[in-house]
């Protein structure tokens, strides 16, 4: 006989995963053991059980496949619960091992105790407690299964002590299926009638087009139709699109919005775009999602379709008429070949002005960077320069909180996409808040071997928050971030470290960083003032800037006015 967390570990081997992410703590004792134990598996010794869950979902989202993560008893497995949000929203399969207090003192306010079945409900597909050895194979096996069919995150509750009891029980691998899941026959024929009857048509292509890529670009070719991607379908969609015609969103490009905006039918594949004031009024909407609980509700739908991007494409293009005018599509085109000029040029380097601009940093990280390098990029003003300025080509991946919006994630997310391949170049973009929010996890890189190159945006604010609150019309408060020599800090933890103050002395520092053979950070002081305007500004945004501009001089704070107005504005003049 073995023991329960012996059959967990059999169990997880058998089912293709070979490592867990975590930190230990008392009532994973058992767990960890078994894992010092066995031979092929690993433990993945991270600083902050949030960057274990993190680290677990870029695992996941990268080799298609199960990834584990543990947390102790109480605060170590609540820890866990921002990085399993993540997870969920981003739909990639991910169990959870959440230890819990000895069995007989549930419900007696015990040292650590909390409910975790209740606290983890939200964010999984799902969540059970492991009473018995007997019973744990059985709830392990469902757990697995569901988090594989239903690509989320499920939650396995043990109590310390059960994972040392015995137990005599078979290991039965989890083999993963798929299905083939498109509309009818008849739902088919009703969207060709709506596709083949207009001649303003746009694509709106989410993460849900990934693997068919291929089929999406000869959909567009059939239908002369431009192809706008939400931010979860770049690295699927723009490559090798000659109908892509760039983001929408807060984000994105005005050409996509205007893509969109113009159309007179909308065709949704694979994407729950959440912003309601990006899709057009009048449109006919055909909506196509796995989830059929995703569609309508952002925008009134016309026809819904419940099946995969992959499936459906190929049963639905033979019955579409070829067309032949390229009005609506042409004009999408030489919108969005305007707006990426535009963009090429704000990336140039402004004259050797400083602070650095954003958009030239991430312009040349681009250029410089492995055509097969993974990006993970924090939220805030690091994810705009990536959504406009990283090129995707196929085998390069872009990883980041894009549903659940949350700092602090490009440090755990490429922690774990280097965990899967070490020989595969990880690139960070981090913000300087979100880099210090989980600090300890370059200490992470250091003793776990792993390369990955960090490139702090250094603004010295919580950026991105600055620009929503001037877009409210609030004069920016509590933003301020103070901090140290980033590089030095790194240095002293045994990385390679540089900062650069220069934009003469970028591409340099970059080199040498992509070029150094382990773990490297590369700290840009980059201009605070920088604006992303979104494609469409609003009335009231409008006149938020302008409250914001009139409050702050009366604040008494007229040299920030100046600087917004010297980055942004003096430059377009020159230009």
């Amino acid at each position: 006989m073995t023991t329960v967390a012996d059959h967990v570990i059999s169990t997880l081997y058998a089912g293709g995963v070979s490592r867990i992410y975590g930190l230990p703590g008392d009532s994973l004792n058992g767990l960890t053991d078994a894992i010092r134990r066995a031979e092929g598996f690993s433990w993945e010794h991270v600083r902050h059980e949030e960057t274990a869950g993190f680290a677990a979902a870029a695992d996941a989202a990268l080799t298609g496949r199960l990834a584990v993560c543990a947390g102790s008893c109480g605060p170590g497995n609540l820890h866990l619960i921002n990085g399993l949000f993540d997870a969920q929203r981003s739909r990639v399969p991910v169990l959870a091992i959440a230890a819990h207090i000895p069995q007989s003192e549930i419900g007696s306010e015990y040292f650590q105790e909390t409910h975790p079945q209740e606290l983890f409900r939200e964010c999984s597909v799902y969540c059970e407690l492991v009473t018995t050895a007997e019973s744990a194979p059985r709830v392990l096996g469902m757990a697995m299964r569901a988090a594989i069919a239903e690509n989320g995150v499920a939650v396995v509750v043990v109590p310390g002590e059960v994972f040392l009891h015995k137990t005599d029980a078979l290991v039965a691998p989890v083999l993963a299926t798929h299905s083939i899941t498109r509309p009818t026959d008849d739902e088919l024929l009703r969207a060709a009638t709506i596709l083949n009857g207009s001649d303003k048509i746009t694509v709106l292509a989410g993460a849900g087009a990934e693997g068919a890529h291929d089929d999406l670009v000869r959909l567009a070719a059939t239908l002369q139709a431009p192809v706008v991607h939400a931010l979860r379908g770049k690295e699927f969609v723009e490559y090798d699109n000659p109908y892509d015609v760039g983001m929408t969103g807060l984000l994105g490009f005005a050409s996509g919005y205007k893509a969109i905006k113009e159309a007179e039918v909308l065709l949704m594949l694979g994407t729950d775009f959440p912003y309601r004031q990006f899709y057009p009024e009048n449109a006919v909407v055909i909506q196509l999602d796995i989830r059929g609980r995703n569609i309508g509700r952002r925008t009134h739908v016309d026809l819904p379709l419940v099946g995969s991007v992959s499936d459906t494409l190929p049963a639905l293009t033979p019955l579409l008429t070829p067309k032949s005018d390229r009005t609506h599509l042409d004009r999408s085109l030489r919108h969005y070949a305007k707006t990426r000029r535009r963009l090429d040029e704000l990336a140039a380097n402004d004259r050797d002005r400083t602070p650095i601009r954003p958009e030239h940093l991430a312009a040349v990280a681009n250029r410089l960077a492995a055509e097969d390098a993974v990006f993970t990029v924090d939220v805030g003003s690091p994810v705009v320069w990536a959504a406009r300025y990283l090129t995707m080509n196929g085998r390069r991946r872009l990883l980041g909180s894009f549903n659940h919006g949350t700092m602090a994630c490009a440090l755990p997310l490429a922690i774990g996409a280097q965990t899967v391949d070490r020989d595969r170049q990880v690139v960070a973009f981090a913000g300087d808040g979100g880099l210090t929010m989980l600090f300890g996890e370059l200490i992470t890189l250091s003793q776990n071997r792993l390369p990955v190159k960090v490139i702090v945006f250094n603004n010295s604010s919580l950026n991105f928050v600055e620009l929503e609150m001037k877009a409210a019309g609030i004069v920016t408060f509590g933003t301020d971030l103070h901090n140290p020599d980033f590089a030095a800090v790194a240095r002293s933890l045994g990385l390679f470290g540089r900062r650069v103050e220069q934009p003469g002395d970028l591409e340099a520092a970059l080199t040498d960083a992509f070029a150094h053979d382990g773990p490297a950070l590369i700290d840009v002081v980059t201009a605070r003032q920088e604006l992303s305007i979104p494609p469409a500004i609003t009335v009231e945004q409008a006149k938020g800037f302008s409250l914001y501009a009139i409050r702050t001089i009366m604040a008494g704070r007229s040299d920030e006015l100046l600087d917004l107005v010297s980055t942004n504005v003096a430059r377009r003049i020159l230009d």
